[in-house]
């Protein structure tokens, strides 16, 4: 990890890890002799990281799998001219280090033998059980895929199924990559470049939303390193220059703020009688870039943060009030992810301080478990399909169909389903690309009680999809934190919505909603639905007119028959057998308007006012229109218009009148005045469409009101 932890009453020091040498451990593990009883040196340090964690952990399973794997590749090379078997010695320590459980750390030291060497599935099923075998397998079709350009959207649809299947097949993916990145160095320039890219477009922002810091900040750096290589050697100069040894007096280490400002807090801490580990955690490359490409000139304290560990949850609030007591805080800075945790099951206590000497010094508050979930994300859960998740190996059969992951984040889930309805392969790699571009989430509450998962940015259309999928295509509307809103409000972390949906569920989206949509699953769906629909998108989405449908020919007979039946939709009738008849959104049709129909993809009627702007413009690419007239005229629905002048209680008056003709508001929304006139534009349901004209003349008559007319286009809550 690259935080240092301390006691809170020693002296406080940046220090580095040695790195282990692989390559000297890979020789030996080739070249040394190996005792029946004990495990061999290559091996040992990866069983040392693992009872770190787990200390009842079976090693004999691991030294099995090390024995097998070191005997399939004995004779294989690396292309940088290490024994091939130091590569899933790498692997495996990576993810002994960040607490992976047995079954993982098996899988992960068999994971290129089957792909690699003449081992079976078969083989590996017989010797480790059912579940090594089911990791190693989707490991090993990962490996399969092939990572050109042009496979790329195929190549991560694969890779997010298998990690939905199983979050450890991705775990041992990432590991697996962080290797190969640090020995990228003795390929060509060109195949550097295209990995590093294919890692940052995708397989980092799958580390951060599987939460495993510690591997997602090593491959960024990997990577900076690669594709800026004049901004990454700038920035490990200023680092380097940053981090120089303090000298036999200890200078440098007085002139570092933030050393100062720790022993500080570790005093104030120790003073309150609250047991805390006071650590100095420094940034990493891209950070510390990030932060100067922000700030144009870095500060004495930008160069790490603060990370106080303690061991309950209420002890991090103790911390944090003692902090905000004794120094100046930055109230702006303060973020709380232990009440509402990341989607990527983050906890922590963010906020900054000013210290003594003015410097500000960023701090995270976090418990030790908390603080082991923050680097390694679900990796530090253990096994998932168990009850105990300790270091035991399972060899249950996984059951059929999808599995139940406890660990699956929220945001998984919703990959999940897109990934199933993106039409084609392209469209998955950009819907992909932008999800997890995301780089933040927020949770909203539904009215009854449950909790929706939306990126940052996201609006009511999102929620709507989110909550209801396809039947959200029928929404009209929304209430957020109990006020009447437009679909396309932005919702913030912690609102409380609530979708209204219409009562005809053959309604659908407006093209306007695209301008709204911030998920995948929204977009997905809404351009779905435009395409079977190409008449309600009046040539919005497409950008052109739709091909006309021919009409079905009648069979020639020579006995007429009875008349064809008239499908009956709403109070609309239509002549057309069979087909379903829904009103149109744009002109919400009532009787007694003169109306017509058009059929859309699909065979469905869609009834139309004579006037509206869309008749015309279907007429105009030569749509043959379906005769149309209404039947029963009980209960329908229109959109109106208020015109009128500002003043109070205005709102008032005019829902008292409409409520006064029985009419239920649907939604509603009032424009910011202009020039004195404001608009309201309400969606209404009348028990009697004969009512409607009274209902207007009564909406009239409310003094500031001097126009109520029929909505020719989509209302703004559509």
């Amino acid at each position: 990890m690259s935080a240092e932890a301390t006691n809170s009453g020693a002296p406080i020091r940046r220090r580095s890890r040695p790195r282990i040498d692989l390559r000297r451990l890979g020789r030996v593990a080739l070249l040394g002799p190996v005792s029946r009883d004990r495990l061999p040196d290559a091996i040992g340090h990866v069983a040392e990281a693992h009872r770190a964690h787990y200390p009842d952990a079976d090693l004999s399973i691991l030294h099995r799998a090390y024995v097998l794997a070191e005997s399939s590749h004995r004779g294989q090379m690396r292309k940088s001219g290490e024994p091939y078997i130091t590569h899933p010695l790498a692997v495996t320590l990576i993810l002994a280090e960040l607490g992976a459980e047995t079954t993982t750390l098996t899988a992960s030291l068999l994971h290129d033998t089957v792909e690699d060497t003449e081992v079976t599935l078969d083989q590996v099923r017989e010797q480790f059980g059912k579940e090594v075998c089911y990791l190693v397998d989707g490991v090993t079709k990962l490996e399969k895929v092939d990572y050109g350009a042009a496979a790329e959207p195929e190549t991560f649809r694969k890779m997010l199924v298998a990690t939905g299947d199983d979050v450890r097949v991705m775990s041992i993916k990432l590991a697996d990559r962080l290797h190969n990145m640090r020995t990228l160095g003795v390929m060509r320039p060109e195949k550097q470049a295209r990995i590093a890219k294919v890692t940052s477009d995708v397989l980092i922002p799958l580390a951060e939303r599987l939460g495993v810091q510690a591997l997602k900040t090593e491959l960024e750096d990997l990577v900076f390193a690669i594709l800026h290589p004049e901004e990454y050697e700038h920035t490990r100069a200023l680092i380097a220059t940053a981090s120089a040894q303090p000298d036999a007096s200890g200078a440098a280490a007085a002139q570092d703020p933030l050393v100062a400002i720790a022993e500080s807090v570790a005093a104030v801490l120790r003073e309150a009688g609250i047991p805390a580990e006071v650590l100095i955690r420094p940034r990493h490359y891209v950070s510390v870039h990030r932060v100067r490409i922000k700030r144009g000139e870095l500060r004495g304290t930008d160069f790490g943060r603060l990370l106080v560990l303690v061991g309950e949850d209420a002890d991090c609030y103790a911390v944090l009030g003692e902090l905000h007591t004794c120094f100046t805080p930055v109230i702006s800075e303060f973020k709380d992810f232990i009440a509402a945790p990341k989607f990527n099951l983050y906890q922590s206590l963010h906020t900054a301080v000013v210290g003594p000497d003015g410097a500000v010094a960023e701090v995270l508050i976090r418990t030790h478990r908390m603080h082991k979930v923050a680097e390694a994300g679900v990796i530090a859960l253990g096994n998932p399909y168990t009850a105990d998740s300790g270091g035991a190996l399972q060899s249950d059969e996984p059951a059929d169909g999808e599995r139940a992951d406890p660990t699956r984040p929220g945001w998984l889930s919703r990959l999940l389903e897109w990934q199933q309805a993106a039409p084609d392969p392209d469209t998955f790699w950009t819907t992909l690309r932008a999800d997890l571009a995301q780089d933040r989430e927020i949770t909203v509450f539904r009215t009854d009680g449950g909790t929706l998962g939306l990126p940052a940015g996201a609006s009511c259309v999102d929620a709507a999809y989110a909550q209801y999928g396809d039947e959200a295509h029928s929404c009209i509307g929304a209430r957020v934190n109990g006020r009447l809103a437009t679909l396309g409000t932005v919702l913030s972390d912690g609102d409380t919505v609530q979708l209204l949906l219409a009562e005809d569920a053959a309604s659908g989206p407006s093209p306007d909603w695209l301008d709204h949509a911030r998920t995948p699953t929204a977009r997905i769906a809404i351009t779905g639905w435009l395409d079977a629909h190409p008449e309600d998108a009046q040539g919005a989405h497409s950008g052109r007119p739709a091909e006309p449908r021919p009409e079905p020919q009648p069979q020639e007979s020579a006995d007429p028959g009875p008349a064809r039946p008239r499908r009956r939709g709403a109070s609309a009738v239509v002549d057309r057998p069979d087909a379903a008849v829904r009103l149109a959104g744009c002109c919400t049709p009532v009787p007694p308007d003169a109306v017509t129909g058009f059929v859309v993809r699909g065979g469905a009627v869609t009834v139309h006012r004579l006037e509206c702007p869309a008749v015309a413009r279907m007429q105009a690419v030569g749509r043959v229109p379906v005769s149309a007239s209404w039947g029963d005229t009980a209960g329908c629905r229109v959109t109106l218009v208020a015109e009128s002048f500002g003043r109070s209680r205005l709102l008032a008056d005019l829902t008292e009148a409409i409520a006064t003709a029985d009419a239920a508001i649907i939604s509603a929304t009032v424009e910011p005045p202009s020039e004195q006139r404001v608009r309201h534009t309400y969606t209404l349901q009348l028990p009697d469409a004969a009512g409607l004209p009274a209902l207007m003349r009564a909406m009239r008559d409310v003094p500031g009101v001097y126009d109520v007319s029929r909505a020719q286009h989509p209302a703004t809550t559509v």
